[in-house]
């Protein structure tokens, strides 16, 4: 990272300067792991103790924000903290991530595939034929893009990733490693001799604007029509997306949950780790789900807040919780209990 006074960070974002404008700062760095010439933000309450320890030399903070104690780092106070710190990262990102240009060879780009400019493609990168690929777009070693393919503008595919045929990928999206999209969905029909004949997926995939996919994810192809991502989605390592899904703007969905086939995500949802969701259901916008929820059945209320497997209301789950921590005591004073009674 170049060096920045304090001054000069909180000018770019906007922030006050509660201390020593003047301290230098040359690195970023978690709030409990600091050190001097650091700069690091507290935006989670349950990091505060560490704001009067800390050895970064200066620490974001919000607005409203009061010390219970003295604190040695100058203080940048800014609306949200949370936010200026990624926006912070996002100019360190460009200042110290090489900028990747040109076609490495060997790479293959069939005649009848069509590019803009700015074009990275790595080595023993694959571009089918009749692939329609925008500006600016980067694309690491050994990437495929199958027959029929469009791509927008400023799109990242990292390295290893495999895009199908047909499949349709908006602006500004990041695609990470070993993720695939457009593969085949599940989909095989039981037979008379108890076998199972594959049923033809002859769908695609439209990945919209501003998505991001994590490493090792996979999103299906429709069985008919199209699986959908909408605007905005962010999706985590190790996600499975199934034929036919759907899911709404801005919705983010954490590592190693599952989408089964034709279920509907609503808008603005989250979702934490290895959230499963049964076939054909719907999900209002705004939901809530804890991590390890299984969804059997469609949620209808829009913004609720839901635990478990199978899910239930959060509080409702809380009430649940007190009593089936104990059953291994209830069970052995039920058992005491009859004896006393034989």
């Amino acid at each position: 990272m170049i060096e920045f006074t304090a001054a000069q960070i909180a000018g770019a974002l906007k922030g006050e300067i509660v201390g020593d404008g003047n301290v230098k700062l040359r690195d970023v760095a978690k709030i409990e792991e600091g050190h001097e010439g650091a700069l690091s933000f507290l935006a989670n309450p349950k990091y505060e103790p560490y704001i009067y320890t800390t050895k970064s030399s200066a620490v974001l903070v919000n607005r409203n924000f009061k010390p219970e104690n003295q604190i040695a780092a100058t203080l940048i106070r800014v609306d949200n903290a949370y936010e200026a710190f990624a926006s912070l990262l996002d100019m360190v990102a460009d200042a110290v991530i090489p900028k990747k240009s040109g076609i490495e060879q060997p790479s293959h780009i069939d005649p009848s595939a069509v590019y803009g400019e700015g074009l990275y493609l790595g080595a023993f990168a694959y571009i089918g034929p009749k692939a329609k690929i925008g500006k600016n777009v980067r694309i690491y070693p050994q990437v495929y893009i199958g027959d029929n393919v469009q791509i927008g503008d400023n799109v990242i595919l990292y390295p290893g990733v495999k895009i199908y045929y047909n499949c349709v990928i908006g602006n500004n999206v990041t695609i990470h490693a070993g993720t695939s999209i457009g593969a085949d969905g599940f989909g095989f029909a039981p037979n008379s001799d108890n076998n199972y004949k594959k049923i033809p997926q002859i769908g695609n995939v439209i990945i919209e604007d501003y998505v991001e996919i994590g490493a090792n994810s996979c999103v299906d192809r429709a069985t008919m029509g199209s699986t959908i991502v909408h605007k905005g989605v962010k999706l985590d390592n190790l996600v499975q997306v199934a034929h036919n899904v759907q899911i709404g703007e801005n919705t983010v969905m954490s590592a190693q949950g599952g989408i089964a086939g034709s279920t509907k995500i609503g808008a603005n949802c989250m979702f934490g780790g290895q959230v499963g969701f049964a076939p054909h259901i719907t999900i209002a916008d705004g939901v809530h789900l804890g991590a390890q929820s299984g969804v059997n059945s469609s949620i209808k209320t829009e913004g609720a807040t839901m635990i478990g497997s199978p899910v239930q209301d959060y509080q409702s789950w809380l009430r649940s919780y007190v009593v089936f921590r104990k059953l291994p005591e209830i069970a052995k004073r039920l058992d005491t209990l009859e004896k006393k009674l034989k």
